[in-house]
């Protein structure tokens, strides 16, 4: 098959590989669209893969072209979207349906190869069933969705109360969603890039805000009469959004850390003292998954996403780009920090609508 492959940093290369062969309680996916996530991007740039060489990505969907004769719930020719994580299902954290919390799992895209290959095997539970309107593209959007709305499961989340989204990207604006469709009372998404503060705006934000802004605190605050937000919801995992949290949520309030920081964070005694003061509940949020596996988060976004409540919007991706275009790949990670959402990588065979 065809596959990106990556040998190292920035040194990723359209050829060959071996195409995976299909396994008991497997079905193979022939992969359309596939995304590359945030986490990919020290992968493929700042030695962060397990091993060389490697096929890199866990964002996709595809059509299912074979399967092994003990898979019954699905069937070649089914649109699926693909769970990545593949937990042992026999640790205590399995058992209890802690599923993202297993010390044996494996993670297709990661440790074993993933969607920037034309084909992927995977066990017939990591494959979720998607309406076959939804463009693939849509579908290579599951996974963030699911990560989005497991953040938001973990604080307990109730209707009717104020949300703060901090951070317009991807996982932001799913979290903005999942907000509005289990009935939050007011949301404010924060951010730095107007473009994704105005998809923010058509998805369901009730107000935003740019961080950019002076006076963007008190103009938050003001607009829940000072008394601050039942939820927030930290999506960009920069030190800047994870200490504006402690400002904006209210006493007793729930603050959930979803975006993934990749440098340390220190807090000021002033923030730490809000934490006190407050009585706020703090959490963090890895991955998605509940019992029965992979759980309702992934049934959740395929109904959702099927039924319209589930808005997709073009702008979420940055660029489009198809897969054996290595150099363009390799170029707009070079240029990374001006990188406003993600891109999306189309298969040769795709054929997304």
């Amino acid at each position: 098959m065809k596959a990106a492959v990556l040998y190292g940093d920035y040194d990723l290369r359209y050829e060959e590989f071996p195409e995976p062969e299909i396994q008991p309680g497997c079905v193979k996916i022939q992969v359309k669209a596939c995304g590359i996530c945030g986490s990919d991007i020290p992968r493929i740039t700042a030695g962060g893969a397990h091993y060389y060489p490697i096929v890199l990505g866990h964002e996709f969907s595809g059509i299912i072209t074979e399967t092994a004769s003990d898979v019954h719930r699905l069937s070649v020719g089914d649109h699926v979207a693909a769970v990545p994580l593949i937990p042992c299902m026999k640790c205590r954290d399995c058992e209890q349906g802690h599923y993202s919390q297993c010390k044996h799992y494996t993670f297709i895209g990661s440790r074993i190869q993933g969607g920037f290959g034309e084909y992927v095997v995977l066990p017939e539970r990591n494959a979720v069933r998607i309406d076959p309107d939804i463009p693939f593209e849509q579908g290579a959007l599951f996974e963030p969705s699911t990560v989005a709305l497991h953040g938001l499961r973990l604080t307990g989340f109730q209707g009717g109360k104020a949300v703060a989204i901090l951070g317009g990207g991807t996982i932001g604006l799913f979290a903005l969603q999942w907000a509005r469709i289990l009935g939050a009372g007011k949301i404010v998404v924060f951010g730095r890039d107007k473009k994704h503060l105005s998809v923010a705006k058509r998805l369901g934000a009730d107000e935003v805000i740019s961080t950019l802004d002076d006076g963007y605190l008190d103009q938050a605050l003001a607009m829940t009469d000072n008394i601050g937000y039942d939820y927030v919801f930290e999506a960009a995992g920069a030190a800047a959004t994870i200490q504006l949290s402690f400002d904006l949520v209210c006493n007793h309030g729930s603050v959930c850390m979803i975006g993934t920081p990749t440098k340390s964070i220190e807090f000021t005694r002033r923030q730490w003292e809000l934490l006190n003061r407050k009585e706020f509940h703090l959490t963090g949020s890895w991955m998605s998954g509940s019992a029965p596996f992979p759980g309702d988060e992934w049934a959740l976004t395929a109904q959702c996403f099927a039924d319209g409540r589930l808005k997709y919007d073009p702008e979420i991706f940055y660029r489009q780009i198809p897969i054996q275009n290595t150099m363009e790949i390799v170029e707009a990670l070079r240029e990374r920090s001006r990188i406003k959402g993600r891109i999306l990588l189309l298969h040769e065979n795709a054929s997304v609508r």
